[in-house]
């Protein structure tokens, strides 16, 4: 390896890296501020949380390249620009793109990686974050008691607190409880209604060493039951099991309740029911589902067509062929009877006239709902195809950011986070609203699929060619002298044209 090359990627590694961190962090907040309502009061321990964020951060490294190589690039050949080590390659003969290969290099081989990593890691860390992350969101939130209202997620009971008083310190039986009402909902259902109450003084709360059972240890109160039968048992710690009795109080100074946790904490679900998604395939498996669906799609296609006939009534009949003179209809003569036929073809008019309407309506509304229901067949078609275009055009994206920061920054001659940060931002800005605005254009079906994946690649590539020559040839496509001499150009010569002498700034 050459020194040249030694001393550009060597300009190159650190800003990519560090940048490359700073945006997968930056998406961690966004993920972060995005679902703060549902990691709050869910008591996650730290190794979930780990691998919640360990996942996502897998999934922002495709999104966090083309930025990380547009932002490196451009400060690399900036910095090389600004302190005229380009000027000085030339000079000795040097060219712009012999000085881009080793980059040139760079990008092509993160490409390749950003390729793999979409293909296998992605659909992997997909199907784990996403996963992970249901649980975490269909979790209870851990207890948590507010004075004078009642908490309603413990199965089975309602509990109340007048006031709460905070110990002095750490204390292994919890803040002291005053004024609380318990009810204990019947296991028989809602119709059973609330048979059994019990109120205290004051009392704490505290769960075991495991967080697996949560026991209340309640001091002077009465617990008040209703039986439904005579073979129902009191549980209160004073006095005797009472039988045929309708209603029962039971008075107590000590009283503990344990109450089993099962329903808190994250229970994992089966992945399996994750994987129908395409953000979980790769290739081979967007293609198989891909070609399934198309063949679906036209299989229904074809069943609607032959299902639709039988709303349909008419009969083919072979045309007669009418031969010498037409006979004509025998002269009815007036009577009573033709009074009554005519009610009666009236009727039979309007009979036939509300059966019609009804079938035209039962033909349009198969119709809508056949409709809707392709076109709902076709959309899976249209999602499954984007993201098999997907695994290309983001590794293809890292390679257009090269041209475009190596470029830019051999034009502007600007190192540092400066400048090249403000047109690194924008451009990724253009990238992923093209790339946003083309999936949706393409999921609704108003472009193809294919341009709508490679829009951005399509808008940008020639960006980066056109960049591409002007930096190889010394343009200074950003000074503002250039802009200035031909603003006063245009103005001699409009000047000129009205007959007029042009005043100079």
């Amino acid at each position: 390896m050459k020194k040249i090359d030694k001393l550009v990627l060597g300009s190159f590694w650190g800003p990519f890296f560090l940048t490359l961190g700073v945006v997968i962090f930056i998406f961690l907040m966004r993920l972060l501020m995005f679902y703060i309502d549902d990691f709050v009061s869910k008591d996650l321990d730290i190794a979930t949380f780990g691998r919640l964020l360990f996942y996502f951060a897998m999934l922002t490294i495709p999104t966090a390249l083309p930025l990380a190589v547009l932002l490196s690039s451009l400060m690399t050949f900036g910095n090389l620009g600004e302190f005229f080590e380009l000027t000085a390659m030339k000079s000795a003969g040097i060219s712009l793109t012999r000085a881009m290969r080793p980059l040139l290099i760079v990008a092509i081989g993160i490409s390749a990686f950003s390729f793999w990593f979409n293909n296998k890691v992605s659909p992997w860390a997909n199907l784990k974050g996403y996963s992970l992350l249901y649980d975490i969101k269909t979790a209870k939130a851990t207890l948590s008691l507010k004075e004078g209202i009642f908490y309603n997620d413990l199965p089975g009971y309602s509990i109340k607190v007048d006031h709460k008083i905070k110990s002095g310190k750490e204390s292994a039986t919890g803040d002291l409880l005053k004024g609380l009402v318990i009810y204990k909902h019947s296991t028989n259902g809602i119709e059973s209604g609330n048979r059994e109450i019990i109120l205290a003084d004051s009392g704490r709360m505290y769960t075991d060493k495991d967080r697996t059972y949560l026991t209340f240890e309640l001091f002077n109160g009465n617990d008040y039951q209703e039986y439904s039968g005579n073979n129902t048992v009191s549980y209160a710690s004073s006095g005797g099991p009472a039988k045929g009795a309708e209603f029962v109080r039971n008075g107590f100074k000590d009283y503990r309740l344990v109450i089993s946790m099962e329903s808190f904490g994250i229970k994992r679900t089966d992945e399996n029911q994750f994987e129908y998604h395409e953000l979980m395939k790769d290739l081979n498996q967007l293609s198989t589902l891909t070609d399934s669906l198309r063949k679906d799609y036209r299989n229904t296609s074809l069943s609607v067509a032959a299902t639709s006939k039988q709303y349909y009534n008419y009969q083919f009949k072979p045309a007669t062929i009418v031969t010498g003179t037409t006979p004509q209809p025998p002269v009815l003569k007036d009577g009573k009877w033709v009074d009554s036929l005519l009610r009666k073809q009236h009727i039979v008019k309007q009979e036939l006239a509300q059966g019609a309407l009804s079938q035209a309506q039962n033909i349009l509304s198969y119709a809508t709902s056949n409709v809707t229901y392709l076109t709902d067949k076709e959309k899976n078609i249209w999602r499954y195809q984007l993201e098999t275009h997907h695994k290309f055009t983001q590794a293809i994206s890292v390679f257009v950011m090269f041209l475009i920061g190596a470029s830019m920054g051999a034009i502007i001659k600007k190192g540092g986070f400066g400048l090249p940060v403000l047109v690194s931002i924008v451009f990724f800005i253009l990238l992923y609203v093209l790339t946003l605005q083309g999936d949706k254009y393409a999921k609704d079906g108003l472009i193809a699929v294919p341009v709508g994946a490679w829009l951005a690649n399509m808008v940008l590539f020639p960006i980066g060619l056109f960049l591409m020559q002007r930096a190889r040839h010394d343009s200074r496509l950003f000074d503002k002298d250039i802009y200035l001499i031909a603003w006063e150009k245009l103005k001699k010569r409009w000047a000129a044209y009205k007959g007029q002498p042009a005043r100079s700034v």
